[in-house]
């Protein structure tokens, strides 16, 4: 990764008035959470940021103790932590190697209406707005709690969300309802297709190459692995299921890295690639991978083995997030279209943790600020127009969970 530094640049004095959230935003940016990295330091900011204003969060630790989830609650007025509503966001982002930055991405800058650096789309920003309202929150009257809740490692398969889930279950927490702040032009969207990503080991017989009828080529009976996912990927393309809703509106499939072999003159006794399948969310993903499967068993292994007894193909998945099908009539969904006026079904082929809620039975939507366009590439930004929609819309869930004058609910 390289970039071109450039003087910062902030809005003009008639400029309209800075988001609230900048400082925040700017602050999570300027943390490097690449998915490889831990993202501790981040969390245990926000955990001490939280505590200042004196409120606990409860982290949830991977293995090594280097990342960690954090969920921590704002009650109702009355004490309550029980039921309420989730506002979730992933800490980690996708690495900045190879791309071609105009600034430090991790310094994170403004320049004309948009501030650029990694993670100001996807989804720092939406973090950032909801941790600038936490003052807010307690200051209203709330008629039910306001949970946070951040995860790590989203970006390779959501890895750390089901640690909290879980964590959540065992205490007995069991919120209402959940908004999950993915880049989203702060427009509802209300299904995503789920993620499947497995690794595949093709194990051959090594054999000098003039020798090729004593060895098994495990790339070449990977290769035949590979087409068979892109032949289900194709009949997907063609017969469906279809749901017009989404941008690709079928389920697909496609694998996405290879290595193996070690010598121009040898049988490859090795072979590894990765594939991934994202599947529409009424589509049982169990079903899709026992094709593949399937297909190894009654066909690839058979020849293989005739070939040597000790050939063997193994999957390891290696990433498993369900899709996510809000149902219209869900109070959440209700909620969030209120609060944005807005009625439109859409649907996203981007995954998200917002299947991992519903799947734990807290009913989820995905609204964030930002657009999915940015996210991922060099130069990410989100336009500051976008921070302040989203504080809007805070400002207006924080009300509608309040109680008014006249104690009843907003």
């Amino acid at each position: 990764m390289s970039y071109t530094a450039e003087p910062a640049r902030t809005p003009s004095p008639s400029a309209p008035a800075s988001p609230a959230s900048l400082p925040w935003v700017m602050r999570l940016v300027s943390m490097d959470t690449v998915s490889r990295n831990p993202n501790l330091g981040l969390i245990e900011t926000v955990r001490d940021a939280l505590h200042a204003l004196g409120l606990s969060a409860t982290l949830t630790h991977d293995p090594s103790g280097k990342w960690a989830n954090l969920f921590a609650t704002i009650p109702a007025h009355d004490g309550t932590t029980h039921g309420g509503i989730v506002l979730s966001g992933h800490t980690d982002v996708v690495p900045v190697d190879g791309q071609q930055w105009d600034s430090d991405p991790f310094q994170p800058e403004i320049r004309g209406d948009k501030l650029y650096g990694r993670g100001t789309c996807d989804m720092k920003g939406f973090i950032g707005a909801a941790l600038t309202l936490v003052p807010e929150m307690q200051r209203a009257k709330l008629a039910r709690p306001i949970h946070l809740a951040l995860s790590f490692d989203e970006e390779i398969g959501c890895v750390g969300a089901p640690l909290m889930i879980d964590d959540l279950l065992r205490r007995g927490v069991k919120p209402d309802g959940c908004i999950v702040g993915e880049p989203t032009s702060m427009r509802p969207i209300v299904a995503h297709k789920g993620i499947n990503a497995y690794q595949c080991c093709v194990r051959g017989r090594a054999a000098h190459s003039s020798l090729t009828p004593q060895g098994v080529n495990a790339i070449e009976y990977a290769a035949r692995l590979i087409c068979h996912i892109r032949d289900i990927a194709d009949q997907f393309r063609a017969q469906g299921p279809f749901d017009e809703h989404y941008d690709i509106p079928f389920s697909t499939a496609q694998t996405s890295q290879i290595e193996g072999g070690n010598s121009l003159n040898t049988v490859p006794a090795e072979c590894r690639f990765t594939f991934e399948f994202r599947n529409l969310p009424t589509l049982d993903p169990a079903q899709i991978f026992t094709r593949i499967d399937q297909y190894v068993r009654e066909t690839l292994l058979p020849q293989m083995q005739r070939e040597h007894e000790s050939a063997a193909i193994e999957f390891t998945q290696i990433a498993a997030a369900p899709g996510l099908d809000a149902a219209e009539q869900a109070a959440i969904t209700h909620l969030v279209r209120s609060l944005t006026a807005d009625q439109s079904s859409r649907k996203v082929a981007y995954g998200t943790e917002a299947g991992l809620f519903a799947r734990a039975g807290i009913p989820s939507i995905v609204c964030g600020p930002g657009d999915i366009q940015q996210a991922h590439k060099a130069n990410e930004f989100v336009a500051l127009e976008q921070l302040s929609a989203c504080e809007h819309f805070l400002h207006k869930f924080i009300r509608s969970m309040s109680l008014d004058a006249t104690g009843q609910a907003g």
